[in-house]
């Protein structure tokens, strides 16, 4: 699949940062797009599409969380013995 050519207005004060910076405007536009189509699509799920993502994510990372909760019964929170509440 092609691509397709835009053409956007941006101020020039940001250009010159994203120069001075080494940030590359066509992938750090792209990443934006990208990233607010995620968002968009997100917004749009029903609850019952959410808590279904949830549940794919639990079982997809279940290994992990369950090594997280034998840690942190094991040896505790991080600096917990500092808290104050």
């Amino acid at each position: 699949m092609g691509k397709s050519e835009l053409k956007i207005e941006i101020d020039p004060a940001m250009v010159a940062e994203a120069e001075r910076l080494g940030v590359d405007l066509t992938t750090a536009g792209l990443a934006g797009v990208q990233q607010a189509l995620a968002r968009r699509r997100n917004a749009l799920k029903s609850d019952a599409e959410r808590a279904a993502d949830a549940r794919a994510w639990a079982a997809e990372n279940a290994e992990s969380l369950k090594a997280y909760n034998e840690r942190i019964a094991r040896d505790g929170i991080f600096g917990e013995d500092f808290r104050t509440w």
